[in-house]
Parts: C-alpha cells; sequence; structure tokens
C-alpha cells in the first residue's frame, strides 16, 4: 500500500487536535497511551520473568550441581572410585562428593535450623558462586579442613563475624545408658559468602569434608555425589551413563527432574502473564477502532469533499489507515523505549519505589533473590512488537473502509 504526500497530510492534520473534534483527539491519545504502557508493561514483566528464570536457574544449578546421586541405604562406600569413573563419562566437568546433614546452629543465644554441606575444600574454591562472593573472612582455612563457611543472612542472625564460632547440634546423637545425646561440635567460621539468595545465604554451612565425616559419623563415606556438567540440556543424557557406573541401590536425578515442578510453575506463570497483559493492547486496539470511527463520521463532509475533487475510495482509505496507524506504530515504539529503559534501571527503581514507600516490595525471603532481574530476549520483544503493530493496523482496516464506502451525497445532505 502507497502513501502519497496528500495523504500524508491530510492524516496528519486529522491527528492533531482542535476544538471541534476534540473528544475524537482524546480517544485517540487515550488509545496511544494505553498502546504505549500495555507494550512497556508487557517487555518489563516478560523481561523480569526471564531474569528471575534464568537468575535463578544458574545460582540453583551453580551451587548444587546439574545431577545429584544418593544411596537408597545409609551411604555410598568406595566413593573414589565411583567419583573417578564418572569423571570418565564425555561432558561432566566435576564430580564431588559430599555430606548432607540436618543440624541446629547456635550463637549468642540465638538457634537456628542449618543445612550441613560437607564438601572437599578444593572444591568449595572451584565454586564461583562461593568463592567469588566472599565478603570476609577467607576460604583458605576452610580448604585446610580448620574452619567452616556460613552465609551473610546466618551471620547477621547470630551476630557472628569471620573467626568467631558457631555452634552445632545434630538431632543423630551419641547413645548412652541414659538415651540417645544431641552431638554437639563448635567450629570456628572461616569465612562469609553471600551467593545473593536468601535461602542459601541463611541456612547453608558449608564444611570440609574430612570435619563433616568425623561429626556426622560417615568414616569411609558420604551420603551424596554431586555432579556438573558442560551442557545442562544433557544432563538427563548423562545421568543414564551414571546410573550404569553405580548400579544397583542407588538413585540418580538430574537437575531437571529435582527442580520440575518449580521450573514448570515459573513457565505457567509467564504463560499467563503474558496473556493477560496482551489484553491491555487489544483493549487499546479496541480504543483506536471507535477513536476512528468517530473521527470518520466527524469528517463525513470532509470525505465527501475530497471524493467531489476527485480522490478515489483507496486514498480516503489510505488516510483514515495511516491516521489510526500512526497512533498505534509511534504508541509501540514510545512503549518499546519506556520498557527499555525501565528494564536497564529495574533495580534501583525498585529501591526507589522501596524508599519512597518504606515498605519492602521484592522481599528476598519470599522470591529468593536479592535483586530484582530483568533481562530482555530480543526474540520475544520483537515478538511483542509485531503483535502490538500487528493489532494496530488490523483495528484501522474496519474505519478505513467505512470511510472509502462513505457516500458523498449522503454525506452532504445531511450536513
Amino acid at each position: 500500500m502507497m502513501f502519497g504526500a496528500f495523504e500524508r497530510m491530510i492524516a496528519a492534520r486529522y491527528l492533531r487536535s482542535r476544538r471541534k473534534e476534540g473528544f475524537v483527539s482524546v480517544i485517540a491519545g487515550f488509545s496511544f497511551i494505553g498502546i504505549a504502557l500495555g507494550v512497556a508493561t508487557l517487555i518489563i514483566v516478560m523481561a523480569v520473568m526471564n531474569g528471575f528464570r534464568q537468575d535463578l536457574f544458574s545460582r540453583i544449578l551453580g551451587v548444587n550441581g546439574h545431577i545429584d546421586v544418593t544411596s537408597l541405604s545409609r551411604s555410598i562406600t568406595d566413593y573414589d572410585d565411583k567419583v573417578n569413573r564418572i569423571k570418565q563419562i564425555p561432558g561432566v566437568t566435576s564430580v564431588s562428593p559430599i555430606i548432607l546433614g540436618q543440624v541446629m546452629a547456635t550463637a549468642n543465644g540465638y538457634n537456628s535450623g542449618a543445612l550441613v554441606r560437607g564438601v572437599p575444600g578444593i572444591d568449595i574454591f572451584n565454586k564461583p558462586w562461593i568463592s567469588d562472593h566472599i565478603v570476609e573472612g577467607s576460604l583458605s582455612p576452610v580448604i585446610d579442613n580448620k574452619s567452616i563457611a556460613i552465609g551473610t543472612r546466618m551471620a547477621a542472625h547470630f551476630g557472628i563475624d569471620a573467626a568467631k564460632e558457631l555452634t552445632l547440634i545434630s538431632p543423630n546423637g551419641n547413645v548412652t545408658a541414659f538415651g540417645t545425646v544431641p552431638r554437639t561440635a563448635t567450629y570456628p567460621v572461616g569465612a562469609i559468602f553471600n551467593v545473593g539468595m536468601s535461602d542459601f545465604d541463611s541456612s547453608v554451612i558449608f564444611m570440609p569434608l574430612p570435619m563433616a565425616q568425623l561429626y556426622f559419623k560417615y568414616p569411609d563415606s558420604v551420603t551424596n555425589l554431586e555432579i556438573h556438567v558442560a551442557d545442562p540440556d544433557r544432563a538427563r543424557m548423562i545421568a543414564e551413563q551414571v546410573k550404569d557406573i553405580m548400579g544397583q541401590g542407588h538413585r540418580v536425578l538430574s537437575w531437571e527432574q529435582t527442580n520440575e515442578a518449580f521450573f514448570n510453575a515459573l513457565q505457567v506463570e509467564r504463560n499467563v502473564m503474558f496473556l493477560i497483559l496482551t489484553i491491555i493492547i487489544i483493549v487499546a486496539a479496541f480504543n483506536i477502532i471507535s477513536g476512528l470511527i468517530m473521527l470518520v463520521k466527524d469528517k463525513g463532509s470532509d470525505i465527501a469533499i475530497l471524493r467531489t475533487m476527485g480522490a478515489s475510495s483507496g486514498m480516503i482509505m489510505r488516510i483514515f489507515f495511516m491516521t489510526g496507524a500512526s497512533v498505534g506504530v509511534i504508541g509501540t515504539l514510545l512503549g518499546f523505549l519506556l520498557g527499555l529503559l525501565v528494564c536497564e534501571n529495574i533495580d534501583a527503581i525498585r529501591r526507589g519505589i522501596e524508599k519512597l514507600l518504606g515498605s519492602q516490595l521484592f522481599s528476598p525471603e519470599i522470591y529468593y533473590l536479592t535483586q530484582m532481574p530483568a533481562q530482555m530476549q530480543w526474540s520475544e520483544t520483537l515478538s511483542v512488537l509485531a503483535m502490538a503493530i500487528g493489532l494496530s493496523f488490523l483495528a484501522t482496516l474496519y474505519p478505513s473502509w467505512r470511510a472509502a464506502k462513505t457516500d458523498p451525497v449522503e454525506a452532504l445532505r445531511y450536513e
């Protein structure tokens, strides 16, 4: 569809507010604002959902690993040989023998439940999510099997810092003549980390494997094998090879299986939000229809004069098509720029709103992360822009066709 200079001039004139058609211009303005806000909101929400999923995904897998191996009995014995054999599988980047145990942690009169992760000291150093986020102390005494590492939220809860001590109480205690006595031990805190996940920073304790074996009484065994792979999408396939090595009596689960319900819930929420926010753009498109219909009715005499001067039906249709499409296209571009600006500064905006309102909008205890993430996917963003512009074009077709079919004689008769 080609647009001449004359059509563009008339369409631009109709877009300008004049006293006579002021109400029509108000409807066009609302349509413009509705599309801009709808596109911006859709881009922002989808970017936050993508960022939340990706950040949570990378942090969970960066700390927990892609494949988890447990024993159906109490522990995994002869784990050194199994670790060496699993490392030979193509695609496996690391294998860590670990001990997991629930304890009660106490210090300065405060108590809290915690999860102890007993891992080889050098493996803690090789975990970027831990080693690159040490905020106090050093991993050196942890690697040397002399101390433990805790998160910032746990340290703040107990009011302790690096070089202070933390007492751990295990429910699986020592059996005496008077019954089972909880096992108690006190360890110095060598390092304090902040991985940005409130769950980890508040409840996970990293302990050198030899200390964990001694404390939990696993002298020559471990409770789990934690496996990292180069390509997370191949984790399920590699897990099948791990099963063959481990043999009967072991359970091997990939990250898709252990976190399936959680990530499926995120995907469902993302899809529902997309559908709900698309309705905003559809409503704005209907505003374009109503505004153009009123404009066509208001400009009936103008259309008749143009037709009598030789303007074709196609020319009239193009004039009103450009009038409505301009609202949709400009509104979409403004919404894109607004969405891009907000996504680039989402966490600063969140902090500013929290400071202004004096309340917490993004609780780390609820959302797991300490910062609000936003990650725009250009393919998804372009799809949103194409949808908004497409709906705007569709919304102009009927009013434009109706304008083109206006009978000049009838229009002038009723003026």
